[in-house]
Parts: C-alpha cells; structure tokens; sequence
C-alpha cells in the first residue's frame, strides 16, 4: 500500500473540522449539565450482574468519598473471614470509617438457613444503625442483594428503609441478582456483565485481585 503524504492544507481542514466538531460537542454537552437543576441529593447506587468488580467499584467510590474526608461505613452481608487488601488499605481511615464484616462466608458454605437468617438479620441491624448515623454521608451494604436473593430478609421492609433515608445520604448496594424492588428504588444502577472471566479457564482466586 503507498502511503499519500498528507499536504500541510489537508492537515490544516483536518484540523478545522475536528475542532468544529468538538465545538458542537462541547455547546450540546454544555445545554445538558445546564438543564439539571438539582445540586445535591443522596443516592441510591446499585451494582449487579454477573461480571466481576461489583463490591470493587464501591469501594472506588469508597475511596474518593474519604479522601474528601466523609465519614462512610461498610456492612458486609455474605463476606466472611476473609483477610482482604481492600479492609487492610482502608483499615488507615479508621477516624472516617465504620467497618463491620458480619457474614460468614458464602452462602453454600454454612448450609444452615436458620444461621443465615440471623447473621444477615444482625447485619441488617447494623445497617440500619449506620443509616440513623446523622454524620454519616456514604454506606457501602455489600451482597445485600445476595441475602435477599435468598430472602434472608425481607425485600419490602429493607427498600423502605433505603428509600426513607436522610436525603443526603448515598447508599451503594452491591451483589448480583439485584431484585426488581431495589432497581425500581435506585437512583443509579450499574449491570456488571460477564464477557470473559478467568475463573472458567482454572484460575483460582489471587490476592490483590480477588481478595
């Protein structure tokens, strides 16, 4: 293939027309931020899905949140012992941060409904403590939608309570097979979904990445 010098003139309306395009871009983006009037309100965020990074980008969120220096909290509903890099790294905000892991582990592994049922009822407690916390600004309720999945709890008396939260308050919710309830609720929801995961090709979990 022979390759055309490009002429000092065509680069020239290359150029231009880029540049025009970028200013209509620009004016059209600019009407839409100027079209949303409203400056603050808590949000109910949900991440489900079959694709991994759900609970990784909370506490992404988690993570910018305190470097603005909120206060946040975390309930883990499912995670159980696990010794993770993310609870060690933020372990260094504990003047902003509230931590409770209350689950035990995953939810083939106790294979006693009536336990499940009373570890996420005791994180649901914790839970709803936190969101009564007047100085709290963002809390992460991670595989909340695992425990409903498995109606641990119940979907109507934990949406209510999310919805009736002070309005400056965010909420992200994390966990696959989010119900129809708590994606009707929500202010953001992001579907995570499984394109390639190395898990099928044998690859056990790794610290730093999984955990």
């Amino acid at each position: 293939m022979i390759e055309i010098p490009t002429t000092e003139s065509q680069a020239g309306d290359e150029a231009l027309r880029h540049r025009q395009k970028m200013e209509m871009r620009k004016a059209a983006q600019d009407a839409e931020v100027a079209s949303k009037t409203i400056t603050q309100k808590g949000l109910l965020i949900v991440h489900t899905g079959k694709g991994k990074g759900k609970s990784t980008a909370a506490f992404g969120l988690l993570l910018r949140a305190l470097g603005h220096k909120w206060r946040c909290g975390v309930v883990q509903f499912i995670k159980g012992g696990w010794d993770t890099g993310e609870r060690q790294a933020l372990a260094r905000f504990e003047d902003l941060l509230s931590w409770h892991t209350m689950g035990e582990g995953f939810t083939w592994e106790t294979q006693d409904r009536a336990r499940d049922l009373a570890t996420a009822a005791a994180a649901w407690a914790k839970a709803r403590e936190l969101i009564a916390d007047p100085k709290l600004r963002l809390l992460i309720l991670d595989e909340l939608n695992i425990a409903l999945r498995y109606d641990y709890l119940p979907i109507a008396e934990v949406v209510a309570a999310l919805r009736e939260r002070r309005p400056d308050l965010h909420i992200v919710v994390t966990g696959r097979n989010a119900k129809p309830e708590m994606l009707e609720a929500a202010d953001l929801v992001t579907e995570m979904s499984l394109v390639k995961h190395h898990f099928a090709a044998g690859v056990k979990a790794q610290e730093g990445i999984e955990f």
